[in-house]
């Protein structure tokens, strides 16, 4: 908005005794308030939204530690979260799990969702293998990289 426009609106406000008025056009947003006083006091901001939403991220997988004795190397492998965020094992509260222990996983299946500032995101697994340990809670925080899921492949 211009000057000249700004002043058709004081003009109009005074014409029609308004303490406050507020105009939004072409995306700009002004507010025009009269104090006591008689004082004009002008804000002017964009009305403009902002929303991301970014691509599903994958799981990262890395070889899990071997276990038992030390002899027989394990095949193991780990979902890692790819985010800090907090780690929900179903899409909601009432719904059954994505994956649960003995699960087979197919590779790019949903397994998880990972909250990271109010975003919702999807995790799906690199891997095609049988669930063999679900590492975390529902609902409790993850960090990157830290162990969702321990597969065995098939």
């Amino acid at each position: 908005m211009n000057l000249k426009e700004i002043k058709e609106i004081i003009n109009l406000m005074n014409e029609n005794d308004l303490a406050e008025i507020e105009v939004e056009r072409e995306g700009s947003k002004i507010k025009v308030k009269k104090t006591i006083q008689g004082v004009y006091e002008t804000v002017a901001r964009p009305s403009i939204e902002y929303r991301a939403e970014a691509p599903a991220p994958v799981a990262s997988v890395t070889a899990a530690p071997s276990a038992g004795n030390g002899n027989a190397p394990s095949s193991r492998k780990n979902i890692v979260s790819p985010m800090v965020g907090t780690f929900y094992r179903s899409p909601s509260p009432e719904a059954p799990p994505f994956v649960d222990v003995g699960h087979v996983v197919e590779v790019g299946q949903v397994v998880c969702i990972v909250e990271a500032m109010k975003l919702m995101n999807e995790i799906k697994s690199e891997i095609r293998g049988r669930v063999v340990e679900v590492a975390i809670e529902n609902a409790e925080p993850v960090e990157f990289g830290q162990t969702l899921f321990a597969v065995e492949p098939v």
